[in-house]
């Protein structure tokens, strides 16, 4: 029997079928019948729609202005709702199967889980359900691909264990043992862009859960540390996007890190380390990248909380970047509720950031000042909200919302 490593991941589990008894009737409405099920769309084509994961309109309206920054639960509950339920309604049409929404998916999973609002995770299994719990895999090997396959999990290891569905990872499985199959290309790493470390590897992590087998940890393990080995700066302790950015420069002389990037990273570690035996040889490794970064992340938050698209050259940059600021602030708080991380030290560092990013939310629940769709830097406009960058604004919201229910 596999044992869970985070309190939070195996509480969070057992609220979903509370959840889902709340809303049977309304579940059973959303089952697809054999005929809808025949005629679903086909699977979404790559590369990225950009136009279904987010906009940055001109006139967005005003932000808001009741929301508090308070490290309350009924407060941090209000603003994950405020900017879910936005979210939700803008983008449930526009649901598909690509790396952007499956960050949203599992930021709204996590948002049922602590607002105890189905509605969010009734959303992500309706389209699960639409999909087939298929992934693409039209770019084998691909990790962007294989990101919706967390929820597609998370969803099956939801159910207790006489009542699990094999087909909701059915697809996922056969493609990750065909990926741990296929042999290294020793002139080309498999996870080559850091990104890609929120993308494949926790997958591969519920997997060895949801089956016990040890070779989807052994080959997560093997490839997390090519990637690091080749893209980890270690005296920095940040990571490169990819091999491109060994050389280039800030206008400031400074090394060139992405905040987005790191942020995957960040939330990758979390969504390893919730589900890795506490007992896993590889463990500790994944503990100390955490505090590494953590630190190296803390000692350059700006000064309203939140950071720059572009991490050691905040003055080129106008506005902070929400979505690596989101998922820096999500790895943070997980950090202090494990006991990684010292309370003292990092509180004031999540208390910060959740207050800046508070400050992007619009009247209408929009979150922006989050970079588009790229793979370096960027600027943007105040307005720009993307899918993932929403997704990392809850999972920050769920581990804050721990972190406040609990004493110190």
């Amino acid at each position: 029997m596999v044992i869970f490593s985070g309190s939070r991941f195996a509480a969070w589990l057992t609220l979903f079928p509370l959840l889902a008894s709340s809303c049977a009737m309304a579940q059973t409405a959303q089952e697809p019948s054999a005929a809808a099920a025949t005629a679903a769309a086909a699977v979404a084509p790559s590369p990225v729609e950009r136009a279904a994961a987010g906009d940055a309109p001109d006139d967005p309206g005003p932000l808001a202005h009741e929301l508090s920054a308070a490290l309350r639960p009924a407060d941090i509950r209000a603003a994950m709702k405020k900017v879910g339920d936005w979210q939700l309604r803008v983008a449930e049409p526009k649901f598909n199967p690509q790396w952007t929404f499956a960050a949203l998916y599992d930021g709204f999973l996590a948002a049922s889980a602590t607002a105890k609002d189905p509605r969010y995770r009734d959303a992500v299994l309706k389209f699960a359900e639409q999909q087939h719990w298929k992934l693409l895999n039209e770019r084998f090997p691909h990790a962007d691909d294989m990101a919706l396959g967390q929820a597609y999990l998370d969803l099956y290891l939801a159910d207790p264990p006489a009542q699990r569905k094999p087909e909701r990872i059915a697809d996922t499985k056969a493609i990750l043992d065909k990926l741990i199959a296929r042999p290294d290309d020793p002139n080309k790493d498999l996870w080559w862009w850091c990104d890609a470390l929120f993308m494949a590897p926790p997958v591969l992590a519920r997997m060895y859960v949801a089956t016990g087998d040890r070779k989807y940890l052994d080959y997560m393990d093997k490839e997390w540390d090519i990637t690091t080995g080749h893209l980890f700066d270690p005296t920095e302790h940040f990571y490169f996007r990819d091999s491109r950015f060994f050389t280039q420069k800030q206008d400031n002389g400074r090394k060139l890190f992405w905040a987005r990037g790191n942020g995957w990273v960040m939330g990758a570690l979390v969504k390893i380390l919730e589900v890795l035996p506490g007992s896993d040889p590889a463990r500790p490794r994944y503990v100390e990248k955490l505090r590494e970064m953590s630190a190296a992340v803390a000692a350059i938050q700006g000064p309203d909380g939140l950071w720059r698209s572009g991490l050691l050259d905040p003055a080129s940059y106008d506005l902070p970047e929400v979505s690596g600021s989101a998922f820096f602030t999500y790895g943070i708080a997980y950090g202090i509720n494990e006991h990684i991380l010292d309370r003292k030290q990092y509180l004031p560092v999540v208390q910060k950031a959740w207050g800046g990013m508070l400050t992007h939310v619009y009247a209408d629940g929009r979150l922006g000042s989050i970079q588009p769709i790229d793979g370096q830097p960027g600027k943007f406009k105040p307005s720009a909200s993307y899918v993932y960058g929403v997704g990392g604004f809850l999972l920050a919201g769920s581990e804050l919302d721990r972190l406040a229910s609990s004493k110190p």
